[in-house]
C-alpha cells in the first residue's frame, strides 16, 4: 500500500468530515440532539499498518496509536463530545468506510463505559 503523506491527510480529512457528519446525523435523528445514554467509546482500528513504517508514521501524526490487541487505533474520530457510544460508533463507522474505499483494511469498534 503506497500512500502519501499529502494523500493521507487527504484520506483523514475525508474520513474525519463523514466521521462528524454521520455522528452529528446520529445524534440529531436518534437523540433529539441531546446526550443520553448508553455511554461508552468508539474507534477505529486499522490492520496490516505498523507505527514504524512510513504510512504509520504519517498515521502517528492524524492521532493513530499502537492497539494492544492488533493494528492500530484512533479513538473518537468524529471529535464528538457525547458520551453516547452509537452516535461515537456510527462516527467511527463512517472513518473506517472511508479508509476501506481507499484499500486501507479499517473496522470500527466500541465498548460500553
Amino acid at each position: 500500500m503506497l500512500i502519501t503523506a499529502e494523500q493521507f491527510a487527504m484520506i483523514h480529512t475525508e474520513a474525519v468530515e463523514a466521521a462528524e457528519r454521520a455522528a452529528a446525523q446520529y445524534v440529531k435523528e436518534s437523540l433529539n440532539n441531546r446526550d443520553a445514554f448508553p455511554c461508552g467509546f468508539a474507534w477505529v482500528k486499522v490492520f496490516g499498518v505498523k507505527l514504524n513504517t512510513k504510512l504509520g508514521k504519517i498515521m502517528k501524526e492524524a492521532g493513530f496509536s499502537k492497539s494492544y490487541s492488533g493494528g492500530i487505533d484512533l479513538w473518537n474520530p468524529s471529535r464528538l463530545p457525547y458520551q453516547n457510544v452509537d452516535a461515537k460508533y456510527s462516527g467511527a463507522s463512517a472513518y473506517a468506510a472511508v479508509l476501506k474505499s481507499y484499500g486501507i483494511n479499517a473496522i470500527a469498534e466500541s465498548r460500553w463505559d
